[in-house]
Order: C-alpha cells, then structure tokens, then sequence
C-alpha cells in the first residue's frame, strides 16, 4: 500500500495486491488529517514495513536516505505537525524506535534531524513564506540537515558557532565562509545526501557581529553540489552505518536574504535607506530560539532511549521464559527467566522505567500544548525536560547492561539486539551530553544556595533538605580545596569535586521529578 499526498486533500490509493490492499481498505475512505490514533499508528507502520526488515549490515546510505524520501512523500507526518498535530510527532518517533534493537541508531536519527532539527527549524524561526515551503520538499522528497556543530564549537559550547555569514548590502546577499577548519560542520548527520540544510553562522554586518542565526538553503540542486560548498565523510562507526555523516565546509557561498530564517531577527532598510539589523522581539536572542529544537528533540531522545530498552527486554525475556535450566531442587528444569537475579531484574526495571516513562509522558503532554499555542515553554517544562532526557536514557543504558551480563552468551549472538547498544549512546550525547546537562543543573542549584542564609552557616544543619546539605558541603569542599592549594580557583575546585557535583544533580533531578509529577495521576 502508498500513499499520496494531494494539497488540500490526503488520501490512500493502494498501488499493490494482495492481503496489503485488504488491510489498506478500512482506511482508503479516511483522510490523513482524520484519522484516529490507532488508525495512523497502523497506517505508519504499514508504510515503514520496509524500513524495519532494512539489513543494516549491508544497505547504503544512500539507500536508506531514498526510503525516508519515501516515507516524507506519503504525507502521513506532515512537516508543520510538530505545531499541528504534536502526538503525531513524538508517536513516530516512538513506533521507529520499537526497531532499534535490530536496526541501530541510524534511520530514526536521520527521521529526527530532517523533521525535527531541519523542518522543526523552519517552523520555529521562519515566516509565514519559508514556512510554506516545507510542502514543496514535503511533495518533491527532499531531505534536510542541521548543520550547528563544528569541529571547535556545538551545542555544548553554548551556541557559539565559527562559521561566518557576512552581509553584502551590494547585492542583499549573505555570504557563508568557514574561516578555518575549526569552523568545518562536524558530524552533520544526512549532509552527504541532503538537498537542503539550515545552517547556523555568526551574522554580521557591517563589522559586528549579531552572534548565531539560521539560514534555509540549498545543499544540493539535482543532486549536484551547489557552488561553495565542499564536504566529506565523517568515517565509519561501531553502529548506524547506513547513516552518512558529514563535514561541511563553506566558501563564498552567496545565499538570498530570504535564507535567513527571520521571524525574530532580519536585515531592513531603515529610514535613511542603508540596511541594519533588527531584532523583532526584545530580550529575545535568535540563538535562545534556535536551541528551542532542543526541546522536542530531548523529548524524543528520552522515548526512543526507553523503546529501546522496553523492546530488548521484551524480545530477550521471551528468550529467557523458553530457555529451560537445570534445577538443583530436583523440580525437573525451570525457566531461566526464574532465576532469582534476573526475575528480580526484569521487574526493577520494569517498575523503574515505568515511572521514567510516566515522567517523560507528563513532559510530552505539556510540551505538546505549549507546541500548539506556539509559545516558549515555562522554564519549568524546561528543567523538567532536561531531566527527563538524562534520567531516561541513564536508566535504559544501566538497565540494559545489567541485562546483558545476565543472558550469558545469548547477549552475543548477532540478532539478539545486544549489539545495538551504542543506540543508547547516540541518545546520551544527542540533543545536549547528559553530563552537560548535569553539571549545569548543579551549577544553577550552587548560584540558588550561594544567595540563600545557608550559604554562610558554619555547619550543616540536619533539618535541612538533601539539596541544601550537598550544596554546603560541597561549598566547604571547594573553600578548603582553594585554601590548601589543592585547586588554584573555583573553576579547578569544581572540576575536582565532580562526584559531589553530579550527586547534587542526582538530587536535583529526583526533586524535579516529585515536584512535577505531584498531583498528576
């Protein structure tokens, strides 16, 4: 079965016999924008049959590259239903991640970078036209890259980004250049095969610079490079090799002024005729927007992470229930999934990541709600996503490790999904390093105590909360580290107190988590 896409209208047509055009008849009268959950969960599944029995071991990129393209032309997820139709969103990257014992990190990463980072983009910063020619690529198939992390500055650098784009107020265009190699895009996942990428440069103008901005622009035309443009690949990897990875380069690459992606910020013409700069919004900088693709993304990455995990220990306990065992009870063979540590296993973790998975559910909600008003998330949502993507995936790679030393051999054998793992450290890394995001809720929960009375007790009071006692002593820690030589400042006291700081974190996160889920059922 296919689907086609007709503006204004969305319908299936079978284009295949047989048993798959029986199942399609249910939903052949139904519009795509009308259908239940359950029917667009059956009907995507349907369409990515083909992405689930992919052999990862021997397809291309560009292979896998084509059954995205494929998947986008259906118009079952529709660029602009991250703001429409957010539940559709994070449903398919959840039914994606169900394969990703078998397939690995590759194909859901390059779903999420062209819908969420690439398109999600568009529809966060873009006007109203820009955002409009989503459908286009959506029609033609054409696939889109992020291109923010360079080889000396990304997304744990705080958003500063070395590739430049120099405004040309001659002929009103943007001219991209990466000044050195340190400013390459690095590791941009779907650059060898994308047509388009939004790519965040340093704007200036006139000598100043306005710091990172989002640029829409064409990485291929006909499959050809456009001029300016020069790239390579990233190597191979320990898994996800039917995704390509890229660096890119950049040089006197004009672009239109209609590239920049100016909802918030754009270049006019003032009153005196010369062009300038102007920010739309007040206390509203372009790269606070950008990171808002953090957002989804986090929520995503904290599903897929969990769907991994939920899917091994489906797919192995229904080994380990078959698999019989002596017993030295004289009972005759029991099941290896009643051995004590691995009966004990597959409840803690189901009981565990149940209340993760609740947690990153209550997240979903709200930011699904906030997606369609169209507002910036509460800076508690925030927290509270930030802390759901590191205690999801955290959780996933500790309970599935724990697993794997407890299936024996079983754990090697190549379909067994164990050799999958590294999928879970795509997600630890993906969409802002769990450390980094560890370090910097300590970080604000320090600058919080430092400005309270605790701050200058002489000693720990006992009545206090865990978060208070971890902040003080880790204060004290830090003063007699500085004061014995043993650190030269804050900054070399921080770094050797690590332990104590991602224990606060720990401690943080666990208070978030309460404090969000209190009065939700």
């Amino acid at each position: 079965m296919a689907l086609q896409y007709t503006r204004g209208f969305m319908r299936f047509i079978p284009h295949i016999t047989g048993k798959a055009i029986a199942r399609s008849m249910m939903h052949s009268t139904v519009s795509i924008p009308n259908m239940s959950i359950d029917q667009w969960t059956e009907a995507f599944k349907e369409q990515t049959i083909d992405v689930a029995r992919m052999d990862v071991d021997n397809v291309s990129y560009e292979e896998s590259a084509n059954r995205l393209r494929s998947l986008i032309k259906t118009g079952l997820l529709r660029h602009t239903d991250l703001l429409h139709c957010p539940e559709r969103f994070f449903l398919a990257h959840r039914l994606l991640a169900q394969h990703s014992p078998s397939l690995g990190p590759g194909f859901w990463i390059r779903f999420t970078v062209h819908y969420n980072l690439c398109a999600g983009t568009v529809l966060g910063l873009g006007n109203d036209e820009q955002i409009a020619s989503l459908d286009q690529m959506q029609e033609n198939g054409e696939l889109g890259c992020f291109s923010l992390t360079e080889k000396f500055a990304g997304v744990n650098s705080g958003m500063i980004v070395n590739t430049v784009a120099e405004w040309d107020g001659a002929t009103e265009e943007f001219v991209l250049n990466s000044p050195h190699k340190g400013a390459h895009k690095n590791w941009i996942s779907q650059g060898l095969v994308a047509d388009k990428t939004v790519v965040v440069a340093d704007l200036r103008m006139n000598g100043k610079s306005f710091g990172p901005h989002a640029f829409l622009t064409d990485l291929r035309k006909k499959g050809e490079l456009v001029p300016g443009v020069t790239l390579g690949d990233m190597g191979p990897k320990t898994v996800g090799n039917d995704l390509d990875n890229a660096w890119i380069a950049f040089e006197e690459l004009r672009v239109p002024r209609s590239a920049l992606l100016n909802r918030y910020a754009d270049i006019v013409k003032g009153d005196s005729g010369e062009h300038e700069y102007v920010q739309k919004i007040d206390n509203m900088p372009v790269f606070h927007m950008i990171g808002q693709r953090l957002f989804t993304g986090r929520v995503a990455v904290a599903q897929a992470a969990l769907e991994f995990r939920r899917e091994l220990f489906r797919t192995t306990k229904k080994y380990t229930d078959e698999k019989l065992c002596w017993s030295p009870r004289g009972e005759g063979s029991v099941p290896l999934s009643d051995i004590p540590q691995l009966r004990q296993l597959y409840t803690e973790a189901e009981d565990v990541c149940g209340q993760v998975e609740n947690f990153v559910k209550a997240c979903e909600e709200d930011l699904c709600a906030t997606l369609r008003s169209n507002s910036v998330p509460s800076v508690k949502l925030v927290e509270a996503i930030a802390v759901a993507k590191v205690k999801a995936v955290e959780e996933a790679i500790t309970y599935t490790h724990q697993l794997k030393n407890e299936v024996g051999s079983y754990a090697l054998m190549k379909q067994t999904g164990f050799g999958q793992t590294d999928f879970l450290q795509c997600c630890k890394f993906a969409e802002g390093d769990s450390r980094i995001l560890m370090q910097k809720m300590a970080r604000d929960r320090m600058k919080v105590f430092s400005a309270s009375p605790e701050a200058s007790a002489t000693g720990c009071d006992p009545r206090w909360d865990r978060e208070t006692q971890l902040c003080h002593a880790l204060q004290g820690a830090m003063q007699d580290d500085i004061s014995s030589a043993r650190a030269l400042n804050k900054h070399d006291a921080w770094d050797l107190r690590w332990e104590e700081v991602y224990q606060l974190a720990d401690a943080v996160m666990e208070r978030i988590i309460n404090e969000y889920m209190s009065g939700r059922n």
